[in-house]
């Protein structure tokens, strides 16, 4: 089997004959390369040399870089700027909405050492902003753009296959994107009816784009909102989000669509509650050292039917950590299978910057000798 029919045979329930291996090498790739990681452009194209350093390492390919496969517009009176500025000694990246209610926009700044762009100044800080960014979000059209998807998937071909990225819930939006965790959790409590207006209404609209994505040549839909348990609590997710996830979910799989959620965080309670939404896999599983559960607990609290991917911490990945406790973690993760094939040998969300490319030809070994069914 190749890689591509590795990864569909475990989407289908169907056992394959080697655990798949695939990772999310783009934040290495950029890093390594000292390439533009450009928050601004789409990424509409295939990044050739992203793909191609997934087949120099035989890494299965899953993740192309940002939403790709559809675009979004606004009505008239949204007006939505993104423009790059000067911001002390580095640069930074500033959203902006403009609407009835008023304006608010937020900044990330690009941090050279971790080569990325952290969020410095959130947009929320009243009840009037957050009506603004519900005002911008449920005023949203989404319109298909099933080619660009259609070459990264060609580009690709066997070695993988290309999921499409859904995008942010709206309680993701406030928590990743314009409110932070802190003032989003004061906010339940302060301001808890303005945010069950907010999420109802702007996940009505996110509703919109799951019925579009129903319609494109998609096999696999990435969703999620970086859930950790310590943020999204199962009773936390129960009230705020689980009704969303759940209908997305029963609409992508009535369209013949798998879905995947990105959980990146604590596990515990977390992968039970995005399981019982009726979600195929879990993405970027993050376990022992730098997660709350080992590799067995995981697949315990899974369950023998729910797609466990990743299972190599980030810390792993650099130099701190000898090869050999490397391995071991690697082959930890892979034992796992004989509870369950429903499972895939990838990164703890991705492989880091710095990450010692040795580490990533000996886990592709290893997935070749204990990884075999």
């Amino acid at each position: 089997m190749d890689i591509r029919e590795r990864i569909l045979s475990v989407f289908a329930g169907e056992k394959p004959d080697c655990v798949p291996f695939i990772l999310d090498m783009s934040h290495w790739y950029y890093h390594r390369y000292s390439l533009s990681w450009d928050l601004t452009m789409p990424y509409d194209d295939p990044d050739e040399g992203l793909i191609d350093i997934h087949k120099k390492f035989n890494a299965g390919f899953y993740v192309p870089i940002f939403g790709i496969g559809w675009k979004v517009q606004y009505t008239n009176d949204v007006e939505c700027r993104v423009w790059k500025e000067k911001y002390g000694n580095s640069i930074s990246i500033v959203w902006e909405y403009h609407t009835p209610y008023g304006t608010i926009r937020r900044r990330r700044v690009w941090e050279q050492k971790s080569y990325s762009w952290p969020i410095k100044e959130w947009g929320i800080k009243s009840r009037n902003d957050l009506k603004i960014l519900q005002y911008a979000l449920v005023h949203r059209t989404f319109y298909p753009d099933f080619n660009s998807y259609i070459r990264w998937k060609k580009a690709v071909g066997r070695f993988g296959i290309v999921y499409m990225p859904f995008g942010y819930s709206a309680m993701g939006q406030l928590l990743n994107a314009w409110m932070g965790v802190a003032e989003t959790i004061y906010a339940t409590y302060d301001m808890e009816q303005d945010l069950k207006e907010f999420v109802s209404q702007v996940n009505e609209n996110n509703l919109k784009l799951v019925d579009l994505l129903c319609e494109s040549p998609a096999e696999v839909i990435m969703m999620g909102d970086n859930f950790s348990s310590d943020i999204q609590s199962p009773e936390f997710f129960n009230k705020w989000s689980k009704s969303f996830y759940t209908e997305a979910v029963r609409r992508f799989h009535l369209a013949g669509k798998k879905v995947s959620v990105h959980i990146d965080g604590k596990l515990k309670n977390c992968i039970k509650m995005i399981a019982e939404t009726g979600a195929d896999c879990a993405d970027a599983i993050t376990p022992a050292p730098m997660g709350d559960l080992t590799p067995i607990q995981c697949r315990q609290e899974a369950g023998n039917d729910f797609i466990l991917s990743g299972g190599v911490p980030p810390v792993v990945w650099l130099q701190d950590t000898g090869l050999k406790n490397f391995e071991k973690t690697v082959i930890d993760w892979l034992s796992t299978k004989q509870e369950s094939f429903r499972l895939f040998a990838a990164a703890g969300d991705q492989v880091p910057p710095g990450a010692e490319e040795n580490k990533i030809i000996r886990m592709r070994e290893l997935v070749e000798t204990y990884g075999k069914f």
